[in-house]
């Protein structure tokens, strides 16, 4: 119970960190606000008339709005010679954006998540952890939620009005693509894709079974392997549509950022964020990664490069340090979004006809409105597969410094006192009028018993190695998909 109130010690200081230092530092905001980013502004209808030659119209009587000035609608040129103005963005510039609330408190409670499994795991390092409940694990569930409710609140605005007919027409033949894609995938056989399905469904199957039988219950057994992977592949499927749109996103912003930033360091940097997500895919096919890292002897070696543990630790290790590259690229991505701006009116200057100011102005100033929904597309997933890592490495029984894989056999499962104690008469529990807090404490330690009797060790390494394996194959396979239309464009 000690490590338990430590657990409570560090999650109720952060609480009160996200009480009382939010209204004061935010993350989010130190995002948009303090790291360099500038937006563009839109001409002035003063500016856009005196480029237009234009002339000065005199206000008529009866035609004022509600503010005392004449409607200001005028056609100009499409190939008007703008050059647009920039100006540093602020906290008064960002607080009135589209879905700013919602980045700002999804960036900054993943922060001090991070924080709270960080002091966790290291808190633990000295005092393992035996019995006790993981409260990390509640945090990193949250931010799971929290980054899927955002990705699928913005799915569901590709299905309001008829204006985003194309967006609605991506994500559902996306979404049978990738169903399609993951069922072919859970079929392949464990030798060759490692996620651990089969020894997930093999011990849920066996501890469901008899965990059922001591209650008396007749069961054999759970829903066929066939009908579980049948709904895993239905959870990808949903689960690439959703990462469609952010990854076509992200693909744009990376194409436009090798365009703008010419530093080596940057554009190598840039190209390994890119492709690493492919690199983090191989780490989970057995032949080209574990067999050749752990098995394979190379010449004037005496063993394989490093041991099981290790693999296993780099692997989580890998994923950890990709998703912290892009997240530290990240300004310079935004950057290049905003500066879609001034792309658009070089582009505009090449076409011809007239456009009103209004549209012209709607066109610029769309760019920084939907910074927070472009914002939200980048980190969303990123977090998601952050925090299935971290939940794959505790739940799964790994380590990050490569030691043997704690799997005691009297921790998977519940001891003879346990089962003993599960049984007791449901009349002499009812009788029972008071309970003191240790008598409590005792029966949430018996109920989260029997739930390790059922979800083992191996259910959660086949569950979150899942997760995790296809939130990064996904985030590839949508950023692939949003290069090759890049450049299908780009040359056509």
């Amino acid at each position: 119970m000690a490590l338990l109130g430590a657990q409570l010690v560090i999650t109720l200081v952060m609480v009160s960190l996200i009480q009382k230092l939010s209204p004061y530092f935010s993350f989010g905001r130190w995002i948009l606000c303090s790291t360099g980013l500038t937006r563009y502004l839109y001409p002035t209808d003063q500016q856009l008339k005196l480029l237009a030659g234009i002339p000065k119209e005199k206000p008529k009587k009866g035609k004022h709005q509600e503010n005392g000035r004449t409607p200001q609608t005028f056609h100009v040129p499409r190939n008007l010679d703008i050059t647009l103005e920039n100006a540093q963005v602020t906290h008064l510039d960002v607080v009135h954006l589209k879905y700013y609330s919602e980045f700002q408190w999804l960036v900054d409670f993943s922060v001090y998540a991070a924080l709270t499994y960080v002091l966790t795991e290291v808190y633990n390092y000295f005092y393992p952890i035996k019995d006790e409940i993981n409260l990390s694990m509640l945090w990193c569930t949250l931010v799971i939620g929290f980054a899927f409710k955002m990705l699928v609140v913005l799915w569901i605005q590709y299905f309001k009005g008829e204006e985003s007919v194309g967006e609605r027409s991506t994500c559902i033949v996306t979404g049978f693509m990738y169903l399609l894609i993951a069922m072919m995938i859970l079929i392949v056989d464990e030798n060759t894709l490692e996620l651990g399905l089969d020894k997930a469904y093999s011990s849920f199957n066996v501890s469901a079974t008899k965990f059922l039988g001591e209650q008396g219950l007749s069961s054999t057994g759970p829903a066929s392997k066939i009908v579980l992977k049948f709904f895993l592949a239905v959870w990808c499927g949903w689960l690439g549509s959703l990462f469609t749109f952010p990854g076509l996103r992200m693909s744009r912003m990376h194409w436009d950022a090798l365009r703008y930033y010419k530093s080596k360091i940057f554009l190598v940097l840039a190209n390994i964020s890119f492709v690493s997500p492919l690199f983090l895919v191989c780490l989970w096919i057995k032949p080209i990664s574990r067999d050749y890292l752990t098995a394979r002897v190379f010449t004037g070696m005496t063993g394989p490069i490093m041991s099981v543990d290790a693999f296993e630790s780099m692997r989580l290790i890998a994923v950890v340090g990709v998703v912290v590259l892009k997240l530290a690229l990240m300004p310079m991505y935004l950057q290049a979004y905003l500066n879609l701006a001034e792309q658009r009116i070089e582009n505009q200057k090449k076409e011809a006809g007239r456009i009103t100011n209004l549209d012209l102005q709607k066109k610029i100033a769309a760019v920084f409105y939907y910074l927070c929904v472009v914002t939200l597309q980048f980190v969303a997933p990123l977090l998601m597969c952050l925090f299935f890592t971290f939940m794959y490495k505790n739940l799964g029984g790994y380590s990050w410094n490569g030691d043997a894989m704690f799997l005691p056999s009297d921790e998977c499962s519940v001891n003879e006192e346990s089962q003993i104690n599960l049984n007791v008469n449901t009349d002499e529990v009812i009788e029972a009028t008071e309970k003191t807090f240790t008598e409590t404490a005792e029966d949430l330690h018996l109920a989260l018993g029997s739930l390790k009797q059922i979800f083992t060790t191996e259910v959660f390494r086949g569950v979150f190695g899942l997760a995790t394996w296809w939130s990064c194959f996904a985030l590839f396979a949508t950023n692939a998909m949003g290069m090759l239309c890049q450049s299908y464009f780009s040359t056509s």
